[in-house]
């Protein structure tokens, strides 16, 4: 099995598409977004997760999106790939292809709509855990998911030595603490610690404090080489600028999130040149205050001229 320990700066990457009547995948937009934020520091990338629209791609697409991300990191950084729906065999043989396809992980999101209970959650993440050699990554984001992955559960599946780390995005300091505390008794196999990464841009430097190690981001698409910098300030023991650095992106952040994501961070990578800014519905371009908005955050990061 893989001895990847995930922590540093992950981005969850868009997928860019063309403005055509099928919102086509643009790869070469596609392929620009990796090599931007490889260039830019980013400690690793994740395709086809919420942000990529992953509900939205057939599976034909989802393997050229993977495929695509992996050959062209070309090993410069891990790449996982989001693998999660709400039927466990289906995650198993999407956990399978993506692993085919190369990936160093796959991102598991809990099952959304069905509501399974904690033990039925257990079954479900041992039963891929067991199925892939990649390790695998628990999602939690019960604000999309209608299902909450408690945190004496994420303790129970640190156990299993396929499953290294949990994005945690229920936007509760205190789950997050929780679970930090209990992993504190659990014993992992020598060489392949448990992680927990923020979930949340807005909330990355207090999951730090307590004890993240890392990030799996939006906000980074747009601004990779700020959202890699307060990591690294924070490991380094900058906080004050670690400090700076989270509320500098704090307005975007907000931005970011005035619509449904990945509306406005389309619209942002946009604005700079990277890609068409249209998703596929039922998401739809970001509205025209929104990329006003942007606009000037992003001119106040120094990411484009101002005015």
């Amino acid at each position: 099995m893989s001895t990847l320990r995930l922590e540093g700066t992950y981005t969850a990457l868009v997928t860019p598409m063309n403005d055509d009547a099928e919102r086509s995948i643009d790869m070469p937009a596609l392929e620009r977004l990796v090599d931007r934020q490889i260039a830019a520091g980013i400690d690793g990338l994740v395709a086809c997760g919420t942000t990529g629209e992953a509900s939205a791609l057939f599976e034909d697409e989802f393997a050229v999106v993977v495929g695509t991300a992996v050959r062209r990191s070309a090993g410069r950084v891990p790449v996982l790939a989001g693998t999660g729906s709400n039927h466990t065999a289906k995650t198993i043989a999407m956990s399978k292809r993506a692993q085919a396809l190369g990936v160093d992980g796959v991102l598991v999101v809990t099952p959304y709509y069905v509501k399974p209970t904690q033990d039925g959650l257990l079954a479900h993440y041992r039963a891929v855990a067991d199925a892939v050699t990649v390790p695998v990554v628990l999602y939690n984001v019960p604000g999309r998911t209608a299902c909450n992955l408690l945190p004496a559960t994420v303790a129970e599946l640190a156990k299993h030595p396929n499953i290294i780390a949990v994005k945690e995005a229920s936007g509760s300091l205190d789950q997050v603490q929780e679970i930090l505390c209990l992993l504190r008794k659990v014993k992992r196999p020598e060489g392949r610690p448990f992680t927990v990464l923020a979930g949340d841009d807005a909330l990355c430097l207090p999951m730090y404090s307590v004890g993240g190690h890392g990030v799996i981001s939006v906000v980074s698409n747009v601004a990779p080489v700020q959202t890699a910098a307060l990591y690294r300030d924070y490991r380094a023991g900058r906080l004050a600028e670690a400090a700076d650095g989270q509320l500098a992106l704090h307005p975007l952040i907000k931005t970011l999130f005035a619509e449904p994501n990945p509306q406005p961070c389309k619209m942002a990578l946009h604005l700079l040149g990277v890609m068409e800014p249209v998703a596929r519905l039922p998401l739809m371009t970001a509205q025209t205050s929104t990329s006003a908005q942007l606009r000037r955050e992003l001119a106040t990061l120094g990411l484009l001229p101002a005015g």
